[in-house]
C-alpha cells in the first residue's frame, strides 16, 4: 500500500507526496485543470500551443536555459495537454530536487510569451498538425471525438485548426492564462526519496508567494447525444472505423465495472474477445482494442480498428456479434474471476510506474478530491457481478445507441 500526504498552501494550491525509498530518482510535476476543452472555437489549439511555449522564456530564463538545466544532468523535462488538464513534469536524481522544482514553477507562472519564440513554435506546431495527418490511427480519435461530442467543446482538436494556430498572439495566451488559471485548482504531485518535510519547505519558497487566484470560468456540459454513421475518405490504404458512444462519468459509481468489462471486450491482453475474434480467428486484424475514457461530467467509450477494405463490413458484423453476446449471454464464474484477476495483475503492474503514479495523484487530487488506493479499485472490481456486467453490456451496448466512424480509401 503506498503512503501518501496532502498539503495545501494559503493561495490554494496543493501538493500531495508519496515517499518511496528504494529509488533515487523524484518524478515531479504541476498538474493544471485546464485543458482543450476551457477553448472556444476562435482560440481552439491554445491550451497545446501553451504547453509548448512555457519550454520558450521566463522573466529568468531563456529557451536554451530552460532546455539544459535539466538535461546537462541526465534528467528529463516534459509536458502534456489533454481534453482536461495541461502537466509540466520532470525526472532527475534526487540530488537535483530543487532544481527541477524551480524550473517547473518557472516555466508554469511565469512564461513570458516572447512574439519571437511565438511565430517559431507556430511553424512547429503546424509541422505536427501535418504529422497527425499523415497518422489515420490517431486523427481517427480525434474524428470520432467529433462525431460523438459534435457541438461541443471536447470535439475540438487539442493541437487546434490550421486557422487557429496562425493567429495566435502574445496577447492570446496572456488572456487566456488570466481565464482559466485557479489556485485551487493546480496539483504539484512528487513521488521519489524526498522526506515530505523537504517537499513543504521548497513549495512554499517557489509557491507560496502566489496569489489566490479564483476563475468564474464555468465548463460547458455536455448533453444532447445523437447517434449517428459517418464516412469520410482519406489517403490511407486500409480502411478504419470507430464504434462508440459517450459513457460514464468520472463521479459515476460504475465507472470500475465499465473498465472491467471495456478489458473484457478489447482491453491491452491478446485474450480480448474482439481480438481473439476478428484477428486470431479470421485474421481480419492486426490490432483492435476497446477503450473507455472517462470526463469530469461524461465519458467516451470507443472500439477502433483498422482492416482491408473487402473486409470492412464483416469486420463490423463481428464486433456487433461480440457486443450481443454480452447483452444476451451472462458470464460464468470462471469467465468472470479469470477478467477480474487479469484486470487486477494490470493495475498492480501500472501503479509500479512512479512516473504514472505521480500523474495518478495529480489527477485523483484535482478529480475527485482524494487519492484512490489500489484496495479500493481492487474491492471495486472484486464486487462487480456477472449480472452487473451484462446489465451494463445492455446499457452500453445497445446498437441504436452506437455511433460509427468509417475512413476508408479515397476511391
Amino acid at each position: 500500500m503506498r503512503l501518501h500526504t496532502i498539503h495545501t498552501l494559503k493561495n490554494g494550491i496543493r501538493v500531495v507526496h508519496n515517499q518511496v525509498s528504494s529509488t533515487k530518482i523524484v518524478h515531479c510535476g504541476i498538474m493544471l485543470d485546464i485543458g482543450s476543452r476551457d477553448e472556444s472555437l476562435a482560440n481552439q489549439g491554445i491550451a497545446h500551443f501553451w504547453e509548448h511555449m512555457a519550454f520558450k522564456g521566463t522573466q529568468r530564463r531563456k529557451s536554451f536555459h530552460i532546455l539544459n538545466r535539466l538535461e546537462s544532468l541526465g534528467g528529463e523535462l516534459n509536458a502534456f495537454t489533454d481534453k482536461e488538464k495541461i502537466l509540466f513534469f520532470a525526472s532527475i536524481r534526487d540530488d537535483y530536487f530543487e532544481r527541477a522544482f524551480d524550473l517547473l514553477t518557472d516555466i508554469t507562472f511565469e512564461s513570458i510569451f516572447p512574439p519571437t519564440q511565438i511565430e517559431r513554435e507556430r511553424h512547429v506546431i503546424l509541422e505536427e498538425m501535418s504529422m497527425y495527418h499523415d497518422d489515420p490511427e490517431g486523427s481517427l480519435q480525434d474524428e470520432f471525438d467529433a462525431v460523438i461530442f459534435e457541438g461541443h467543446p471536447l470535439a475540438m482538436n487539442i493541437l487546434g485548426t490550421e486557422k487557429t494556430v496562425k493567429s495566435f498572439k502574445h496577447s492570446d495566451f496572456k488572456a487566456f492564462v488570466r481565464k482559466n488559471i485557479d489556485t485551487r485548482k493546480i496539483v504539484f504531485s512528487c513521488v521519489g526519496n524526498i522526506k515530505i518535510e523537504e517537499v513543504i519547505r521548497l513549495v512554499e519558497k517557489y509557491m507560496g508567494y502566489l496569489p489566490r487566484i479564483v476563475s468564474t470560468q464555468q465548463r460547458k456540459q455536455f448533453g444532447g447525444y445523437k447517434p449517428k454513421e459517418v464516412r469520410l475518405q482519406r489517403p490511407v490504404k486500409q480502411a478504419r472505423c470507430a464504434i462508440g458512444r459517450p459513457a460514464y462519468a468520472l463521479s459515476n459509481p460504475k465507472r470500475g465495472a465499465f473498465y472491467l468489462l471495456t478489458n473484457i471486450l478489447g482491453g491491452s491482453g491478446m485474450n480480448s474477445r474482439l481480438n481473439l475474434s476478428l484477428r486470431e480467428k479470421y485474421g481480419f486484424v492486426y490490432s483492435i482494442g476497446s477503450q473507455f475514457v472517462p470526463f469530469t461530467d461524461t465519458g467516451l467509450f470507443v472500439i477502433s480498428f483498422g482492416t482491408e477494405p473487402s473486409q470492412l463490413s464483416r469486420s463490423i458484423r463481428l464486433v456487433n456479434e461480440q457486443l450481443r453476446r454480452l447483452r444476451e449471454e451472462k458470464l460464468g464464474v470462471k469467465q468472470l474471476s479469470s477478467a477480474k484477476e487479469q484486470m487486477l495483475g494490470q493495475v498492480a503492474m501500472a501503479e509500479e510506474s512512479n512516473t504514472g503514479y505521480m500523474m495518478m495523484m495529480a489527477r485523483n487530487l484535482l478529480d475527485l478530491g482524494r487519492i484512490q488506493s489500489l484496495e479500493e479499485i481492487f474491492s471495486r472490481v472484486q464486487e462487480t457481478t456477472a449480472s452487473d456486467i451484462m446489465k451494463m453490456s445492455n446499457e452500453m451496448f445497445d446498437e441504436e445507441k452506437l455511433s460509427c466512424l468509417i475512413m476508408e480509401p479515397v476511391s
